[in-house]
Formats: structure tokens, sequence, C-alpha cells
């Protein structure tokens, strides 16, 4: 019997006994992230960069000189996913600042969760030039979004398969693990408490976005649909006409061909002022986020010039 299954069961029976006890104990494992190892791609680049610690103890590895550019990657994931766009960045003149997520890397903290991965970035935000742009991944995505909502200063935003809609996510890993109603609905009123708000403030639909933005998604990713990147701000996305590409997601970066040409596609997209547009992905990929219903993906990339 696998963990997964074995958990599943005892969610199914326990839950409907004792609820709040089986919606405690998913909510801790739900923001516990596993210290995963960079991969051997990952190790040239780690090499080149340097170690700063920011206040609060947050750790980030830079690269470069010139505009500053911060990279918040995602769940269980590592700045130097980055690999490729850190490249492309740094050969176009930018300074790149990749922070290790709150209970990431060298970062202090146990638990993460969209709100903390933030206010991380408004903390290293303090101590760093203007930012030219916030790159984030993922739930570093969704956790840019918010940033900015929070009062993050930016010339501009991109965010890399990132879900829009947070009880969407929630709901995914309440069904994975296999959570009665009863134990459902306690579940998602403790991830509310942690937060201190309700869950419909992470809704980016209702988010303002008065900066040029990026949104990049995989069209066939289970675990973050496409589709959901129609609940963006309007002010933030225009759907783009199909046009072929390549490319993967930040955890196999640095690899293929593809990942040189997203991250070419972004950089100059910073480098030229970029207008607000969707880049639509086909062929999806699954990454260690996965267990938590967070999906990324990407492979064929779609390009509008046009501003809404």
């Amino acid at each position: 019997m696998g963990a997964l299954t074995w958990i599943r069961r005892f969610n199914g029976t326990v839950g409907h006994l004792a609820p709040q006890t089986v919606a405690n104990k998913m909510r801790r494992a739900f923001m516990t992230p596993r210290d995963l190892p960079p991969r051997d791609w990952e190790l040239p680049l780690l090499a080149q960069s340097e170690r700063i610690t920011l206040r609060f103890g947050l750790s980030a590895l830079r690269w470069g000189q010139g505009p500053a550019v911060l990279l918040m990657h995602g769940w269980e994931g590592r700045p130097t996913q980055f690999a490729s766009l850190i490249t492309a960045l740094v050969g176009n003149g930018y300074s790149v600042i990749a922070l290790d997520g709150p209970a990431h890397g060298r970062s202090p903290g146990r638990e993460a969760h969209v709100l903390l991965f933030a206010r991380a970035m408004l903390e290293a935000a303090a101590e760093l030039p203007p930012l030219h742009a916030v790159i984030g991944h993922s739930m570093g995505g969704a956790s840019a979004m918010l940033a900015v909502q929070l009062g993050l200063r930016t010339e501009a935003l991109v965010s890399i398969a990132a879900p829009s809609r947070f009880l969407d996510v929630l709901r995914g890993f309440t069904h994975m693990v296999g959570l009665p109603a009863r134990a459902r609905s306690a579940f998602i009123q403790e991830v509310e408490l942690t937060f201190g708000m309700p869950l419909k403030h992470l809704d980016v639909a209702h988010y303002q976005m008065n900066i040029p933005g990026l949104i990049v998604h995989a069209e066939d990713d289970t675990f973050v649909p496409g589709q959901g990147v129609s609940s963006h701000p309007r002010s933030l996305v225009r759907q783009p006409p199909a046009a072929p590409g390549a490319g993967r997601a930040p955890e196999s970066a640095g690899r293929s061909p593809g990942d040189r040409g997203r991250a070419g596609a972004v950089g100059g997209a910073l480098s030229t002022g970029p207008a607000n547009r969707l880049i639509h992905c086909s062929r999806r990929h699954q990454s260690t986020g996965a267990r938590h219903g967070l999906g990324f993906g990407n492979a064929v990339y779609h390009r509008s010039a046009g501003r809404p």
C-alpha cells in the first residue's frame, strides 16, 4: 500500500469521527515543505552566485549587475530552477536576486504559504534597489501578485504557472488526501485562520494591477488548469493569438532549447517594456509541487505584442 493510499484511507475513516483533528494534521502537512537538494544541472549556476542574507534571516542568491529583478520560486522550489532565465537576464544586463522562500533553502521557518512568500518579497524589496521586475513561479507567481496588492513596488510583473484562485488549490489538496466533507470544511477554515483573511481575498480576479504584466501558463496543466488564467485581472492579461514555440517548466530549466526560448521571451519583454499579455503553453509537466495540487508545465508559448 502506497503512502498516499494509506493517508486517504486514514482520513476517510478518522475524518468522519474527528474532523477537526484530521483537518489540523492536514493543514500542517499542506504548509510544511520538504527540503529537496539541487539537481546536477543547477550546480554550475549555484557556484556562480553570491549568497546574501537579508533582514529577518531571509536568504537569497544574486547574479550580475544592473537594474534589479527579483525572483521567487514555487513550492519546494529553489532559485537555481530558474537557470536559463537567470542566465538570459544577466546576459541582458540585469542584476538578479532570487529568494529562498520561507522554510525553503537557507531561509528560516518551518511552514510556508502564499502570504508568507508575499511578505518575504516585501521584506526583501525594502533592502534592495528599486525593482525593474518581479518574476514568480507557481506559488511564487501567486505570491508576487499578492505582494503587489500589499504594496510591493515594481515596474513589471511576470507570473509563471500560478493559480488564480487559492480555494481551487485547497480543494485539489483535500480531494487528493481524501478528506470527507466535515474535515474538508474544517481544513479550509484552519487555512483561513492561519492566513488571517478569507480565501476570497486571494482571488486574483479582484486584484488591481496597474503595471505591465506577463502571464505564462500551460493550457493542459492538470494541477493548475490553464483556463484559470481567465480569472486574472483584465488590466494584466490580454488573450494572444497562437504562435509556435517551445519550453519547459523551471524545474527542468537549463536543459532544453525551449527553456532558452522562454527565457529569451521573458527577458525580451522586460527589455522592451512588456505589454499586458498572456503566454499559453501546451504539454503539462509534473513537478515536486504536484502533491499539493500546484502544477508546473509549459512547452509551447503563444505571444501577443498588443496592448489591451
